[in-house]
C-alpha cells in the first residue's frame, strides 16, 4: 500500500475507474503535472511508491526524488524520455502498455485518408461561408496506399484497407518479406514508395527524417501524406514546397514539428488549409484505448508492487 502518482492527463478519464481499482488494494492517487516539471512533482515523489507517468521526461533527477518508488508505469507505447539506466541503477521496474491504443490510431490513419481524399473539412468551410460549389475526390479503394512501419498500428491499417479493396504494400525493416505477406500486404523498397502509391501512411518510431526532398522528387503526381507517427518522419519545409507545386495533392497528419518544439509549422500556412488537415495529436484518445492504456498500467504497476513480473517489462532490477 501506498501512494501513486498519476502525470498523465487522461488517466482513468475512460469508462473504467481505475483510481477506484488502485483504491480497492490500498492506495491512493495523486496527479501531478503532465510536462513532469520537477519542482512541482517533488513533494508528490517522496512519498510514491509507483508512478503512472506520462509523455513528460523521467530523468535521475526525478528517481532521485522518489526513495520509496518501485516502478515507473509508463502511459504509452513510447519510453524515450524515461531514463531506463538510471531507472536500472536504482532498482526501479520501467513498464508500457504496447498496443493499448493501436486500433484508435489505426482508425485515424485511414480517417485522415478519406478526409484528405473527399476535401471534408474544405467541404464544411465552404458550405459555412456559402459556397455549395462540388469537390471532385477519389475512392480509397481504387488506390495503391505504402505502410511505412508494420507494427501493429501499420498491420491494423492494412486490415481496415482490406475492407476498401485498396492495394496495399508496405515496409519495415524488422520483418521479412514473408512475415508482411503473412499479414496482409505485399512487401515493398521504401525508396521507390512514393514513385508508386498514391497514399504513403507513416507508422514507423522515429529517428529518422523519411519524407523529404530527395524523396518526394519520385512521386507520383497527386501522392497523399499521412503522418500520425513521429513529427521527425516529415521534412515539412520540403512537403509544403511539394504541396505547393501540386506534387503531393494532400497532407494529413496527427502530429507536427510544433507540437512538442512550439514552432511555427510551414504546413499551417493558409494558402496550403485546403490540402493539409491537421489533428492535435489526438489519435490515440478514445474511450477504448484510454481504458486500455491505464488498465494496462494500473496491471503493470500493481503486479510489481505485488512482488511479481509485469506483463509488459522494459526495464527490469539490475
Amino acid at each position: 500500500m501506498g501512494s501513486i502518482l498519476a502525470t498523465s492527463r487522461s488517466f482513468s478519464s475512460g469508462s473504467v475507474d481505475l483510481v477506484a481499482r488502485l483504491a480497492e488494494r490500498g492506495h491512493t492517487v495523486e496527479t501531478g503535472p503532465s510536462d513532469h516539471a520537477l519542482d512541482a512533482l517533488r513533494p508528490l515523489l517522496a512519498t510514491a511508491v509507483g508512478w503512472i507517468a506520462g509523455t513528460g521526461p523521467v530523468t535521475a533527477e526525478h528517481l532521485d526524488a522518489a526513495p520509496l518508488l518501485r516502478v515507473v508505469a509508463r502511459y504509452g507505447v513510447g519510453f524515450e524520455a524515461v531514463d531506463l539506466e538510471a531507472a536500472r541503477d536504482r532498482g526501479i521496474i520501467v513498464t508500457n502498455t504496447p498496443g493499448a491504443n493501436s486500433a484508435a490510431v489505426a482508425d485515424h490513419a485511414v480517417g485522415l485518408m478519406l478526409a484528405v481524399l473527399r476535401g471534408t473539412t474544405e467541404g464544411d468551410r465552404r458550405v459555412r461561408a456559402g459556397d455549395w460549389s462540388v469537390l471532385r475526390g477519389r475512392e480509397l479503394g481504387s488506390l495503391a496506399v505504402g505502410i511505412v512501419g508494420f507494427g501493429r498500428i501499420g498491420q491494423g491499417v492494412a486490415r481496415r484497407l482490406c475492407g476498401f479493396g485498396s492495394r496495399i504494400l508496405a515496409h519495415d525493416p524488422w520483418m521479412s518479406g514473408e512475415q508482411i505477406e503473412a499479414a496482409g500486404a505485399s512487401p515493398f523498397d521504401l525508396a521507390r514508395m512514393a514513385a508508386e502509391c498514391d497514399i504513403v501512411t507513416l507508422h514507423s518510431p522515429g529517428g529518422a527524417t523519411i519524407v523529404d526532398r530527395d524523396w518526394l522528387a519520385s512521386a507520383r503526381p497527386g501522392l497523399v501524406v499521412i503522418n500520425t507517427a513521429r513529427p521527425e518522419l516529415v521534412d515539412e519545409d520540403a512537403l509544403a514546397a511539394a504541396l505547393r507545386s501540386g506534387l503531393v495533392s494532400g497532407f494529413g497528419a496527427d502530429t507536427l514539428v510544433g507540437d512538442t518544439s512550439g514552432a511555427a509549422s510551414p504546413l499551417l500556412a493558409a494558402d496550403l488549409a485546403a490540402r493539409v488537415i491537421v489533428t492535435p495529436h489526438f489519435g490515440a484518445q478514445t474511450v477504448e484505448a484510454v481504458d486500455n492504456m491505464g488498465s494496462m498500467a494500473v496491471t503493470n504497476l500493481l503486479a510489481v508492487l505485488a512482488g511479481e513480473a509485469p506483463p509488459h517489462p522494459i526495464s527490469t532490477k539490475a
